[in-house]
């Protein structure tokens, strides 16, 4: 498709990113070089309003916000300054600041947003996969092995959850 993917990831495994085609970058060089800047990142302290005034400003007036991660990673009042103001030629959203967003949020009405439903998800063949997945991680735990996908993967240097790993007992 002739396109660059770039990431910030502090978690990220330079190996893994690699074999996918995507260049590791730092944060703010991200926002500089982003043409759509996609947020995926889950709600956190550290990612709360990570997407600021300051941020934003770094963005070339041609890029997009895509948020389909949680609404308060993006500081909603900078954002719709930015796409008033012409920093930024667009946003696509489905989740907001203030959840269920009221109709006179501004958002609503402009005509470089698009907004969605936060339910990409919600089919038949998404839920079983979540069950699959779920099941398959109980059972691996019970067999005393490292389930798949461990988000925080510091906690398996941890003495503690190493020992509940031995036997199965994992809460």
């Amino acid at each position: 498709m002739g396109i660059t993917l770039i990431a910030a990831d502090p978690y990220a495994d330079e190996a893994s990113a690699k074999e996918l085609g995507v260049e590791l970058v730092g944060l703010e060089d991200v926002f500089r070089q982003a043409d759509f800047l996609a947020i995926n990142c889950p709600l956190s302290p550290a990612t709360e309003r990570l997407v600021d005034a300051e941020k934003l400003a770094l963005m070339k007036p041609s890029s997009h916000v895509i948020n389909t991660a949680r609404g308060p990673i993006v500081d909603e009042t900078a954002l719709i300054e930015a796409l008033q103001a012409g920093r930024l030629a667009g946003a696509g959203l489905d989740v907001f600041e203030d959840e269920p967003s009221g109709a006179e949020n501004p958002l609503f009405q402009m005509e470089n947003v698009i907004v969605t439903p936060h339910a990409l998800c919600w089919t038949d063949q998404c839920f079983a996969g979540i069950g699959a997945d779920d099941i398959a991680a109980v059972l691996a735990v019970s067999q005393g092995e490292v389930p798949v996908g461990i988000v925080n993967q510091t906690i398996l240097d941890s003495q503690n959850w190493r020992a509940k790993l031995k036997t199965g007992a994992i809460s």
